[in-house]
């Protein structure tokens, strides 16, 4: 899904899609098995929480393992640091 994004004077490009992902999370409920966030803003804890108690998550993946709110820290054992797969994601030019 692709929506409007924001440019600013100093370069920055700036998309809110906070309510869209929640919204569409549940407008799509009956057509996905497990939801995989990408996210490491405490702004879907009630979504994450929503979709573990429901048996609908399936991973959290949070870009920055440094930077993340603790509210998803409770999440542990469903979250892995997108910064953590680099070695196995990574394309490496030979």
């Amino acid at each position: 899904m692709f929506k409007p994004t924001l440019d600013f004077k100093d370069g920055k490009v700036k998309g809110n899609v906070d309510a869209e992902l929640v919204l569409h999370s549940m407008i799509e409920w009956n057509n996905y098995n497990k939801a995989v966030i990408v996210t490491g803003d405490g702004d879907f804890y009630c979504l994450i929480e929503y979709l573990k108690q429901k048996d609908k998550l399936k991973r959290i993946l949070i870009p920055n393992k440094y930077k993340y709110s603790t509210l998803l820290k409770k999440f542990g054992s469903d979250i892995t640091f997108v910064s953590d797969l680099r070695g196995r994601l990574e394309y490496l030019r030979q």
